[in-house]
This record gives C-alpha cells, sequence and structure tokens, in this order.
C-alpha cells in the first residue's frame, strides 16, 4: 500500500536532516556514512515521489542523479548508434564512388 504522501513527506525531512548531519561530520572523501544517507535520502524521495503521484496525481520537478545519469547514457548509446548507421551510408557511398572511378574496359 502507498504511504500517505504527508508522511513519506516527513520521511524526507527526516532523512535530508539526518543527510546534512552526516556530511556536516564526513571522515573522508568516501565516508560510508555520507553513502548510506545520501541512498536513504534517494529512497526516501521516491517514496514520497509514489506517494504524491498516486494520491493527487502530481510530481515534484526534481529527478534523481542516477535517473539522470541513466539518461545520458541512453541518449550516448542512440547517439553511438546513429553514427555507426552514418559510418555505414559513408561506406556505401564510397564504394559508389570507387566504381565510378573505374575504367570503362576494365568492366568488360
Amino acid at each position: 500500500m502507498t504511504p500517505d504522501p504527508r508522511a513519506a513527506l516527513a520521511r524526507l525531512v527526516a532523512a535530508l536532516e539526518a543527510h546534512l548531519d552526516v556530511a556536516s561530520n564526513r571522515r573522508g572523501e568516501a565516508d560510508p556514512a555520507v553513502a548510506a544517507a545520501y541512498q536513504r535520502v534517494a529512497e526516501a524521495f521516491e517514496v514520497y515521489d509514489e506517494a504524491l503521484y498516486n494520491a493527487f496525481d502530481e510530481v515534484t520537478p526534481f529527478v534523481l542523479y542516477d535517473d539522470v545519469e541513466d539518461d545520458r547514457e541512453d541518449d550516448d548509446d542512440d547517439e553511438d548508434d546513429e553514427d555507426d548507421e552514418d559510418l555505414d551510408d559513408d561506406d556505401e557511398s564510397e564504394d559508389e564512388d570507387e566504381d565510378d572511378d573505374e575504367d570503362p574496359a576494365s568492366r568488360r
């Protein structure tokens, strides 16, 4: 069952406050406590966003960082595929150009 949006919002705010506390006491670049707090914020956000949508058919203007990166990777993959198609097209036109350059006598 989807939680109440107000309760989900309270958990999100609590996760944000805990993240701030942990981040302000960071013990090095790769502090596992900060990483865990980050994950709790992301999870609380997803629960809140889903509860908000299910209750009111409304969404937030925020996108999780991992989702944005996944979208970028998907876009990059699409662009790579298009580049490959362009290269294939170039190869075909080069083959046609080479045929045009051949001596007509050699075709006999």
